[in-house]
Formats: C-alpha cells, sequence, structure tokens
C-alpha cells in the first residue's frame, strides 16, 4: 500500500528591506562595483602581494583592453 504524504503549504515570506538594511547593501554594492573598477581599469601593478609580483595587472590585462583602458 502507498502512504500518503502530508504536504503543508507555506505562504511566501516578504524579504525585510528596511531603510538601513537598503542602505548598507548599496554600499557594499557600490564599495565592490569601485573595487572591480580599479582592479580592471586602473591599477598597473601597484597591488603586488608578493613584491614586484603582477598576476592581479597581468590576470586583469585582456578584460582592460577589452573595455577599453589603456594599459601600457
Amino acid at each position: 500500500m502507498a502512504k500518503a504524504r502530508s504536504s503543508v503549504t507555506t505562504a511566501p515570506r516578504s524579504v525585510d528591506l528596511s531603510v538601513a538594511s537598503a542602505a548598507l547593501w548599496l554600499a557594499a554594492t557600490v564599495f565592490l562595483a569601485l573595487l572591480a573598477l580599479y582592479f580592471v581599469g586602473v591599477d598597473q601593478g601597484a597591488v603586488s602581494l608578493f613584491g614586484s609580483d603582477s598576476h592581479v595587472h597581468e590576470f586583469m590585462h585582456d578584460a582592460r583592453h577589452l573595455l577599453g583602458f589603456p594599459c601600457h
């Protein structure tokens, strides 16, 4: 015999976006967007983790040219 499955349905909850929460999300998004813009468009090797290592610059090199940023 097949057992009957009980299913409970719940109403979807709305997301609580108070002004403070929305401002925090907006600030975090703007910060991350500016950080990405810096790494892609502006960094010329100043953010090297190991001395004269330019892995960040070389990793973003093609994206920099694709977006029209001058590189050298």
